[in-house]
């Protein structure tokens, strides 16, 4: 550990393999998460009707069944398993029928690894380089599960909350005080919008988890952030709406999901929100 701590350079090249290996599995949560909380939500509904299931099901877990292509079944064996690597010796198409395997998941694996490093980089061995790390595996997931589901589960957004607020009681981020502030100032800022819109429209402007996630982001970076982090997602957000609708013809009706832009809000101020806010500030 002292070595590691001594050299940064060796610390952060581990720390990007290791980003790989963790990016391919946040590309199974990713997957099969919600199709999990489907099958729950389910089964917790046919309980309440009073009905009885007339086969088991077959368990479908994080680690179960294993991996395969949806197209023709095929098992992804371990070598065709190696994150990056395998995607480009197979040229992203399955060995066994040829069915063209998405971009996503070396991107996926790419993404973890190069902002793992960077935080490996950047803050040296230590408390505030493994909480970083971990805040933004969390991040990834939650953001492209948005992205698919519009979903952001609580059995990582909640996780993430108090998580934060650990690390913060040794004053890692930022101080508890802070966190705690943190925490319920950003769930009630898009609460309160969230409400002032269903008032003056009668519609849902977002859901419940992007409260939670922010109150999330709030608890591992201080209420301090929240304004840059706000600002930071909707700024993205209202860009790529607009380039949506008019380059895509994206329908207006259909929601965008707000979670991938805060988790990239939350991604930058955590990295640069200190020099951001100092630049601003200095321009006074």
């Amino acid at each position: 550990m002292m070595y590691l701590a001594e050299e940064p350079a060796l610390f952060a090249g581990l720390v990007f393999l290791l980003g790989l290996a963790v990016g391919s599995f946040l590309n199974v949560v990713i997957h099969r998460l919600p199709r999990m909380l489907e099958a729950d939500w389910q089964a917790q509904c046919a309980e309440l009707r009073g009905e009885t299931p007339q086969t088991p099901q077959p368990a479908y877990t994080l680690s179960t069944p294993r991996s395969a292509c949806p197209p023709c079944g095929h098992r992804i064996t371990a070598l065709e398993n190696i994150p990056v690597l395998s995607w480009l010796y197979l040229r992203g198409r399955c060995s066994a029928c040829g069915s063209r395997i998405s971009a996503r998941y070396p991107l996926v694996e790419l993404l973890t690894a190069i902002l793992s490093a960077l935080a490996a980089w950047q803050y040296g061995f230590g408390a505030f380089a493994l909480g970083t790390i971990v805040f933004v595996w969390a991040l990834i997931a939650l953001a492209f599960i948005d992205l698919d589901t519009t979903l952001l589960p609580d059995d990582i957004t909640l996780p993430l909350l108090w998580l934060g607020l650990l690390f913060n009681v040794f004053g890692v981020f930022t101080s508890l005080q802070s966190a705690v502030i943190g925490a319920m100032a950003g769930y009630l800022s898009l609460w309160s919008v969230y409400w002032l819109f269903k008032l003056a429209t009668g519609k849902d402007g977002m859901g419940y988890g992007d409260f939670k996630l922010l109150a999330a982001i709030g608890a591992w970076l201080g209420w301090e952030m929240l304004p840059l982090t706000i600002l930071l997602s909707s700024a993205v957000g209202a860009a790529v709406g607009i380039a949506m609708v008019l380059l895509v013809k994206h329908d207006r009706r259909i929601p965008i999901p707000f979670g991938p832009y805060l988790a990239g809000g939350g991604v930058i101020a955590l990295f640069f929100g200190a020099p951001i806010m100092q630049a601003y500030l200095g321009s006074f």
